[in-house]
């Protein structure tokens, strides 16, 4: 985790970092696939990830969602929309950390992971380093969806309740359509050009 992430998280203490995690309701799991399978709902842009550390977050996914997930196969549904690497993303560090920490039993019962709006850049970092990162499989059971009627394929859309502002975002990608590939900002008034360093730096993922 980055030394401003590790700074800010100081100023709450372990108890509080996991009831915050917790109130923030980044981590659900409702509702079941096509499959019937139980799916691990992930809001990545309500992750605060400049007051939580690695630690405590190994802690709560340990205790409190992992138990869960035990009794059979479940797929994930991780939304990427609006994450920003200052705000919402724990680091490629924490990332690893948090997956090394799954128990590997539950790693044997994940099916699928959904990546909802992943972008231009999300798709060429983890092109890039994501079977480095994500050993023993995880990588190829990625999928990437575009749009959320894609995501209703695979997922029961009434047992699966999405935040709001993922409409709004999905709505101005279909009159936006170049911003799935990164040939548009998706800020209207800050228009700019990464350069390949940026490109390919920790910031990709965001």
């Amino acid at each position: 985790m980055s030394s401003s992430a590790s700074f800010s998280s100081s100023f709450l203490s372990p108890s509080d970092q996991e009831n915050l995690i917790h109130k923030l309701g980044v981590f659900k799991i409702h509702g079941r696939d096509k499959r019937g399978r139980k799916v691990l709902l992930i809001i990545g842009k309500l992750f605060p990830a400049r007051l939580v550390s690695s630690e405590v977050l190994n802690k709560y996914l340990r205790e409190k969602i992992f138990p869960k997930l035990e009794e059979g196969p479940f797929s994930i549904v991780y939304v990427h929309t609006d994450v920003q690497r200052s705000e919402n993303f724990p680091g490629i560090s924490a990332l690893r950390s948090i997956y090394e920490a799954i128990p590997i039993n539950v790693k044997n019962l994940l099916q699928a992971v959904y990546f909802v709006h992943p972008g231009l850049q999300a798709r060429l970092f983890l092109a890039t380093f994501g079977r480095l990162m994500f050993t023993g499989g995880l990588y190829w059971k990625l999928k990437y969806v575009n749009r959320l009627e894609f995501l209703w394929d695979h997922v029961r859309r009434n047992e699966i309740e999405i935040p709001e502002f993922v409409y709004d975002h999905d709505e101005e990608l279909e009159y936006r359509p170049m911003m799935d590939y990164g040939l548009e900002s998706d800020h209207p008034r800050i228009l700019h050009v990464d350069n390949p360093v940026s490109m390919y730096s920790m910031r990709c993922i965001a």
